[in-house]
């Protein structure tokens, strides 16, 4: 039964689900009652067998009256020292049956060798299995090596199942090497036994030797061997056993073609899961789980809650399994009603008390954005694991709750719980967002105790946590040290250069991983702003022609970062073209058109593409404001920039931030009025910083108030003492007026404190390649045809009648010196 939306889906599985609650029935998750084989099975799952010991009685018709003394003794004597024989080995397989292994040990120990029978021997090794005593079990070993004893196929068995189920899978598997044996049995057991420790080359190795000796599998060989395939996506070895399956006649096994679903499945092959499911008329539990998480893990969640529903229609008893793989399917598709539902149901049926039922309801309410959910069901937890600190870790850090989240996994290590690769991952994610460098060093410092740092998503979290963190020396240092690096690596590494405004690197970086990767979108996205930081105008035109063949201009983050790089670039009418070829715009979108206008002086077009998004059903945000209000500043529209900003609080109900405040002072000091941008900054209710106050002293020197430019000064030293940039501008503003006494005493301020000024720089883009220049710079190939170059157009400018502002040369000196320093400037090598 299918429903058309998921609402409806929801409001039934609810109501069979409150229907069938009083007849609640647990069942196994893994069972068939097709298995036609006639061993018998230990609760594990391993086939095992035990022989019956015979009982020795005294024959009936023994005759004790007659005979000489001599053949009587002798008689007798044999009889006295079988019974002796068959005592101790009655007693010993008794203590077996008893499971008393203290006691079946210390008389075997005391038997001789002839005392004892191969019987005894296989109990023994049978109860030191089933009490995982390898102890115990070297010992009977050892013991029938000392009395001479062979080891053929029935105690080599027996050897072979006491070592795997102790867990000493290498001796077992040495001992199995050693003997002849067509048990099919011991040969399942040591292939689920690499199976579970995920050795599955091991496993599909034995299944190939088995069909080389022509050994017949049974039904619970393939579904160990399909785990094997299936771990490592062979899919077309999953066919070949699926065609052996059919063969042998195995295809009406329900345990077979459960495995072949999931092996499907895991392989990414859903449909042929799909039709072996619709061919399968004896469905059990097991197979609607198989299709219910299949369908899940292949990103096909709505079509595995349709089969719970289908499920639940047909009166299909669920199982603990089932609603966990319905959970994670809500979780995907945000489905919290439905989730809620089998909240209550689980409760209901006892399976609260499972901690992977509530681990996966933990991260079901975290996914589905309910942290109240995720926090009450961690808290009523009665066994917390790592696994439900990692997803609460999570939730926090998925809420934006950064600081909460480290705090969590400060108490989660202060209950001695070792954190694992994913719980340092989402550490290391909140420390990322947090900005915290200190703790994300001391989270790095435990991954390299405890040899980490090799798992490449924990070395990808770390790099990203460094470049968030402004730290790329240290990223750089983990990425340069990765052996293999995957595309997230070097994603991650460009973006960060790009991030943290080092442009070259990026470019560098982008070129470097072409040589050994594909670049993809995610890598669009983040090369895209270096080109925009350098004006690399080509290279971004290069990256845009790859964008178009490769399809990724639908990705709307990539889309975004191309109309930056055109607005940065300066080709505005072309960044608007692609803005308009964007069916579905968000706020990011919008904000960075606005940005552009305002940059290039179009502030009534910025205030109208405002307005424009407004219009569309998108409010702004305080990053929208601050691109205006810029705007505004930039094309001096003080009455809308004031009015814009009115509307923040009382329109958006948004408090203006710094960077708002420094928008209106700047707006205020491009409009001539420096005292009321003086006062404003005064009557601010934030505590203004050495930006704001070096935006009016910026003001001052255009404006050539040197009384201002002295109060605001003392402002700036008093918070940045140690920024050169600040000195330099109120040379400026003396060496406009001609103080030059108040000149020398900067400088001299400047060199007494042992102050380095932060030297500039200008590049350019020819045919490739970046050419960067810093002020008197001659180290450049072409520096003296430059050089020539500038004093010829210097001249010509002379005589058209332009003349440079010598007088921001900063020292009294005469004019043609001034000239010449101003010549060296970095803006113009770059230019010429």
């Amino acid at each position: 039964m299918l429903f058309e939306d998921e609402e409806s889906k929801t409001e039934s599985a609810m109501l069979i689900m409150s229907k069938s609650i009083a007849t609640l029935t647990t069942y196994p998750t893994y069972h068939s009652h097709r298995n036609k084989s006639n061993y018998a099975k230990s609760p594990n799952c391993f086939i095992l067998f035990r022989q019956s010991w015979s009982t020795f009685l005294l024959p009936s018709n023994m005759d004790l009256s007659c005979g000489s003394s001599v053949g009587v003794s002798a008689t007798l004597s044999e009889t006295t020292h079988n019974n002796v024989t068959v005592d101790k080995n009655a007693k010993i397989c008794k203590f077996c049956e008893m499971g008393d292994l203290r006691n079946a040990m210390k008389l075997l120990s005391r038997s001789q060798r002839s005392e004892l029978e191969l019987n005894t021997y296989c109990s023994v090794l049978q109860l030191c299995a089933e009490l995982k005593s390898l102890e115990d079990g070297k010992r009977v070993h050892s013991i029938i090596s000392s009395n001479g004893m062979a080891i053929d196929e029935v105690l080599g068995a027996k050897l072979v199942f006491m070592y795997v189920n102790c867990g000493d899978l290498v001796k077992g598997r040495r001992i199995f090497d050693g003997i002849l044996n067509d048990k099919i049995f011991l040969w399942n057991l040591l292939m689920s036994e690499y199976a579970k420790i995920g050795n599955y080359r091991e496993s599909v190795g034995l299944f190939e030797k088995m069909q080389e000796l022509g050994i017949r599998g049974d039904s619970y060989t393939f579904t160990c061997v399909l785990k094997g395939f299936a771990a490592s996506a062979k899919v077309r070895e999953c066919k070949r056993v699926h065609g052996y399956v059919l063969k042998l006649g195995f295809g009406s096994y329900n345990a077979v073609v459960n495995s072949l679903i999931a092996a499907y499945f895991k392989c990414g092959e859903v449909e042929s899961a799909r039709i072996l499911f619709d061919e399968l008329s004896d469905r059990d539990v097991v197979s609607w789980n198989s299709m219910i998480s299949g369908c899940t893990m292949n990103g096909f969640s709505r079509n595995g809650l349709e089969f719970f529903i289908q499920m639940l229609n047909l009166g299909v008893d669920v199982d603990s399994a089932t609603l966990v793989n319905v959970l994670v399917a809500c979780a995907n598709v945000g489905n919290l009603t439905l989730g809620r539902a089998l909240h209550a149901y689980g409760v209901k049926a006892g399976f609260s008390g499972g901690v992977m039922f509530n681990n996966t309801l933990l991260d079901m309410y975290s996914k589905c954005g309910n942290l109240n959910g995720a926090n009450e069901v961690f808290v009523k937890m009665g066994e917390t694991t790592i696994v439900s600190w990692t997803s609460i870790i999570a939730a926090h850090v998925r809420e934006g709750l950064h600081y909460e989240a480290i705090g969590l996994f400060d108490e989660m290590q202060s209950k001695g719980l070792r954190p694992d690769i994913y719980a340092v991952t989402s550490v290391v994610h909140a420390c990322a967002c947090s900005n915290s460098l200190d703790k994300g060093r001391e989270v790095h410092n435990h991954i390299k105790k405890n040899n980490m740092g090799s798992n490449l998503p924990v070395s990808n979290a770390l790099m990203n946590m460094y470049a968030k963190c402004g730290s790329m020396e240290e990223a750089n240092l983990i990425f340069s040290q990765l052996p293999v690096k995957n595309i997230v690596s070097w994603n991650t590494m460009i973006g960060g250069y790009s991030q943290n405004s080092l442009p070259n690197e990026a470019l560098q970086l982008f070129l470097d991983m072409q040589k050994q990767l594909k670049p993809d979108d995610v890598t669009m996205a983040c090369v895209l702003p270096a080109c925009a930081g350098l004006a690399a105008l080509e290279k971004g035109r290069e990256i845009h022609g790859h964008i178009l063949r490769k399809g990724y201009f639908s990705d709307l983050h990539v889309a975004c970062a191309l109309v930056d790089m055109y607005v940065k670039c300066g080709l505005l009418v072309l960044a608007q073209q692609l803005f308009d070829m964007i069916p579905k715009k968000d706020m990011i979108l919008w904000t960075v058109m606005i940005a552009g206008y305002g940059m290039h002086g179009f502030g009534k077009e910025a205030i109208s593409t405002f307005e424009k998004m407004r219009v569309a059903g998108i409010e702004p945000e305080e990053s929208s404001f601050t691109s205006i209000l810029y705007a505004c500043t930039h094309s001096g529209l003080l009455k809308e920039g004031w009015k814009l900003f009115d509307s923040m609080k009382s329109e958006c109900n948004i408090e203006p931030k710094l960077e708002h405040y420094a928008c209106m002072v700047d707006l205020l000091i491009r409009s001539g009025n420096l005292s009321r941008a003086y006062k404003f900054i005064e009557t601010m209710p934030i505590k203004p910083d050495a930006a704001i106050w070096g935006a009016l002293l910026s003001g001052c020197r255009i404006h050539h108030d040197v009384e201002l430019a002295e109060k605001v000064a003392e402002h700036i030293f008093e918070l940045e003492p140690e920024n050169t940039r600040y000195y330099v501008l109120l040379a400026n503003v003396y060496a406009e007026a001609e103080k030059w006494e108040e000149v020398k005493k900067i400088q001299r301020r400047i060199s007494k404190g042992g102050l380095k000024n932060d030297q500039g720089c200008s590049w350019i883009e020819v045919q490739g390649k970046f050419n960067i220049f810093f002020a008197g710079d001659t180290s450049h190939p072409q520096a003296k045809m430059i050089d020539s170059l500038l004093r010829k157009l210097t001249m010509k400018m002379n005589r058209g009648g332009y003349s440079n502002k010598i007088k921001y040369a900063l020292i009294n000196a005469d004019d043609r010196l001034k000239e010449v320093l101003l010549c060296a400037h970095s803006e113009k090598l770059a230019m010429a």
